[in-house]
């Protein structure tokens, strides 16, 4: 589980990229996904922090800081602009941050209103994704460009099953091509 900077050590042009994403509209936003207790997914709005060094997200006393705190799996999607279909993508793990002086320095940068009932979580980066659409001919037309990211920590050999080979790493299936 690789941290921001460690994403963006790696990959800088693409974390750049992904920041601007999330951050076009000025603070952070985007579509926060967890998951639920039965399996299924949770999708809210949330404006994540980007700093140099890390993803953070305060997170309100609500179902998705519960799915959080049970199971840190997340993923955190860019909102779309105005002009294009580009996205940002990045998924990984939450985890609470618990350290005062940390807590304090993001609550002032973000803006965090004190009398709220919030907890301040990292996202780690497992994988990152940037698809770009070329708006220069006609909207809608061409390839997107595709830009993909994985922690190379988390991509070692490891046993799977035939299904997880065909599901894909992250739970998809590899067999068919993207729509």
């Amino acid at each position: 589980m690789a941290s921001w900077s460690e994403f963006a050590a790696d990959e800088p042009r693409l974390a750049d990229e992904i920041r601007l994403l999330l951050q076009q509209y000025g603070p952070g936003f985007g579509y926060l996904a967890t998951v639920r207790a039965d399996g299924g997914p949770r999708v809210h709005p949330v404006s994540p922090v980007i700093t140099d060094d890390g993803l953070y997200c305060f997170v309100i006393d609500s179902p998705k800081r519960r799915d959080l705190e049970r199971d840190g799996r997340y993923a955190l999607h860019s909102f779309p602009p105005e002009e294009s279909d580009d996205e940002a993508y990045v998924a990984g793990r939450a985890r609470p941050v618990s350290d005062p002086a940390t807590v304090a320095r993001l609550a002032e940068l973000g803006r965090a209103a004190p009398q709220v009932d919030w907890r301040l979580f990292e996202f780690t980066v497992d994988v990152a994704m940037l698809t770009r659409r070329d708006q220069t001919t006609r909207p809608g037309a061409g390839r997107p460009q595709v830009r993909v990211w994985l922690d190379p920590r988390a991509t070692g050999p490891t046993r799977r099953t035939a299904a997880e080979v065909r599901r894909g790493r992250h739970g998809f299936d590899t067999r068919r091509p993207a729509a």
